[in-house]
């Protein structure tokens, strides 16, 4: 991306407060406790808006939806069937879900949603789709006995699980809507979903095959075999394949602006049909003839995956790209050091500073071990520094894409109304990091190349590190005035007590936000 074209994006987003090292202390002191990080207002009066109360209907709601679905598959495929497919069935899971977390690496959702969107896909949509898919057939054989199967599979089972499995994207969108900012969003959400209720119907599937097996007394689990190769081995994706155009459909809705309302109706829309023509698509292969599946799954299949698959590591590189678009605005600022908003759009540069800093702490720690008898409590104590010192950098790469994010989504006209408090929030917990994950990330800047056009060694002056020409010399003594512990070091700003109300004064003397976040 040119810098004229940064530039331009820059214009329509909200102004950065300029860093200014003597009045750190008044700035932060306007920041909340850890436990107020979330900007939610109490609310009091009607029961459900108590979150807890939330939480716990959701919850157990999803309990005994499972407790129904697992004694309507049990009741089918009997206990042993139920117990093979269940161990089974579990097998893909953990691939499944390690796949789709790699993919949301960049800005990862909260693991509470993500189990959320697992429990809603084994237990509710899994329950819909059984109770719905047995009615349709029931009522269809009434009138047409021969094709009731057949129009089962192709018509109604494609809409009503596709369907199933949206509403719960759906409902991560409506509610937590800060965590669902684009299209990585939508596919992990979808994925997990879909994970969910292509385990629960593996369960079935599995469960029936060995049933048949135990039936034929053959000695062998043939169809058993046969039905754990295709599900679980040749086609683990297909279920996760159908949602994810769902999910993209409403990750494209989440990043698009308030004023574009048809096309944030219209793409999921779009992406909901096409998941439906998928799975009948699917669905019917078995009725296309005896190579009709092996056609679909190769000539189909594969390359769509293939297709989502790119869109998908596409829109997570775009996803990198824009730290590099929004952060040099705080390194302008002084927020930042020059070199972080590169080496923050590079994950290999990230995973650098992680580990540099691990070694780097531990090191300093066992340097000061030299009687053997203290060897041993040093190796555990300098791991747990080298842990808590990456911890620390990968907290600060965290924040700092939270608030690329947080920016990103201001520009497009979706700020929120205490986008003000949430960016000061954000570059409170920057500065806490920043002496720990700073020379971190300009270690792993130099390593992997990453450096601004035009960029000197040595700092500005006024900015953070001033005066450091090398700023992580690694191999060198021990940073930050020899002190191991990444979390004894001296505060970089007065010690502030929080108030009852955080945010009661303004942090600057002259409003920072000029023209304020968008409308």
């Amino acid at each position: 991306m040119s810098d004229g074209s940064v530039q331009r994006q820059r214009r329509d987003q909200p102004a950065v407060p300029v860093l200014q090292e003597q009045r750190v202390g008044e700035i932060l002191a306007a920041v909340p406790a850890r436990g107020q990080w979330r900007y939610r207002p109490r609310r009091v009066g009607l029961l459900w808006r108590n979150r807890t109360c939330r939480v716990v209907a959701v919850f157990t709601l999803l309990a005994l939806c499972g407790v129904v679905i697992l004694a309507l598959v049990r009741d089918q495929t009997g206990t042993d069937g139920f117990l093979v497919g269940l161990g089974l069935a579990v097998l893909p899971v953990p691939v499944l879900m390690t796949a789709f977390r790699w993919l949301d690496r960049v800005e990862p959702t909260p693991w509470r949603n993500l189990l959320f969107a697992f429990a809603w896909g084994a237990c509710a949509a899994a329950l819909v789709a059984i109770l719905a898919n047995s009615f349709a057939t029931r009522w269809i054989a009434d009138s047409d006995p021969g094709n009731a199967d057949t129009l089962g599979a192709t018509v109604i089972a494609p809409v009503v699980e596709e369907s199933a499995k949206a509403a719960a994207v759906l409902l991560l969108l409506l509610f937590r809507r800060r965590e669902f900012t684009g299209i990585v969003d939508g596919v992990v959400a979808a994925g997990f979903t879909a994970t969910g209720f292509a385990f629960t119907e593996n369960i079935l599937y599995l469960g029936n095959a060995f049933g048949e097996d135990q039936q034929t007394d053959s000695g062998f689990a043939a169809v058993t075999v046969v039905t754990f190769l295709v599900r679980a081995v040749m086609t683990p994706f297909a279920h996760p394949l159908f949602t994810v155009l769902t999910g993209i459909g409403l990750g494209i809705a989440a990043s698009s602006a308030p004023g574009r309302r048809t096309r944030r109706i219209a793409v999921p829309v779009l992406g909901l049909v096409l998941a439906m023509g998928m799975h009948a698509l699917w669905n019917g292969s078995a009725t296309f003839g005896r190579y009709g599946f092996y056609i679909v799954y190769g000539a189909f299949m594969v390359p769509v995956f293939a297709l989502v698959t790119w869109q998908v590591v596409r829109a997570r590189r775009r996803e990198l790209r824009s730290l590099a678009v929004e952060l040099p605005a705080y390194a302008e600022a002084g927020w930042l050091t020059p070199d972080e908003p590169r080496a923050l759009a590079s994950m290999r540069a990230r995973a650098l500073a992680r580990n540099a800093a691990r070694r780097r702490y531990a090191a300093s720690v066992s340097s000061h071990q030299h009687h053997p008898a203290h060897a041993k409590a040093g190796a555990k104590e300098a791991k747990e520094r080298g842990r808590a010192a990456a911890r620390a950098v990968a907290e600060y790469e965290a924040f700092a894409t939270s608030l690329a994010s947080l920016r990103r989504q201001a520009g497009r006209g979706r700020a929120d109304p205490d986008f003000a408090a949430r960016e000061l929030e954000l570059l409170h917990h920057l500065w806490q990091r920043r002496e720990i994950a700073g020379p971190a990330l300009a270690y792993a800047a130099r390593a992997t190349h990453r450096r601004p056009p035009g960029y000197t060694a040595a700092w500005p002056p006024g900015r953070p590190y001033a005066g450091t020409p090398t700023p992580y010399a690694y191999g060198g003594p021990p940073p930050y005035n020899g002190n191991p512990n990444p979390y004894n070091s001296p505060s970089p700003y007065p010690a502030q007590p929080y108030g009852q109300q955080p945010y009661r004064q303004p942090p600057y003397t002259s409003p920072p936000y000029t023209g304020g976040p968008p409308a």
